[in-house]
């Protein structure tokens, strides 16, 4: 495989972003594309970042319901 068409490592983080090798191209269901040329980008799935699609930590704010068994 070339270079260029190397594989790119996701990670699914448990209650967290989605974290994509970068340099990325995003396209957002919009119609534009974001670009991040960072080494890691963190992409939010939780919808409170300002930064959308990029995560900002807006998640560690949301409040999150007890699981059952600890109610």
């Amino acid at each position: 495989m070339p270079a260029d068409r190397a594989p790119r490592r996701v990670r699914i983080t448990g209650d967290g972003p989605i974290l994509l090798e970068g340099p990325v191209e995003v396209d957002l269901p919009d119609g534009r594309r974001v670009v991040s040329e960072r080494p890691v980008t963190a992409l939010c799935v939780c919808g409170s970042s300002k930064r959308y699609p990029f995560c900002d930590t807006s998640h560690r704010r949301r409040v999150r319901a007890e699981p059952e068994e600890e109610r």
